[in-house]
């Protein structure tokens, strides 16, 4: 037959413990920063995308003109048609430092564009 001051024991140091997970909290991961982007006349607006060295960022593109557009990035390693009225969302993922150049696959003379890592 078990001792009570045992059980006891055994109550206190599990109540001890399941009060400090519960102080704890769930670990939250916070959301990317989100960076706004326009496409209008098949011109980006900013041109010129700054972003923290390692850290996820989302682009949210707004294509303002009436045909579709393809941001397109070989380095960023993204391709995304945005039609015309309507927005698209690319993650990027953490990048090292340097300079990111994309385009509008569409209009690669006049829709261009760096993101820099900085």
């Amino acid at each position: 037959m078990p001792d009570d001051r045992s059980t006891s024991w055994r109550f206190g140091a599990t109540s001890l413990i399941l009060a400090g997970l519960c102080l704890c909290g769930p670990a939250v991961a916070e959301d990317p920063p989100q960076i706004k982007v326009t496409l209008k006349d098949h011109r980006f607006d900013p041109a010129e995308i700054h972003v923290k060295t390692g850290q996820p960022t989302t682009l949210v593109v707004t294509n303002m003109d009436t045909t579709p557009e393809e941001f397109d990035s070989t380095a960023l390693q993204v391709e995304k048609v945005i039609v015309g009225g309507r927005y698209g969302i690319i993650k990027l993922h953490p990048l090292g430092p340097g300079r990111f150049p994309f385009m509008g696959e569409f209009h690669p003379d006049t829709a261009k564009g760096v993101v820099i890592s900085e």
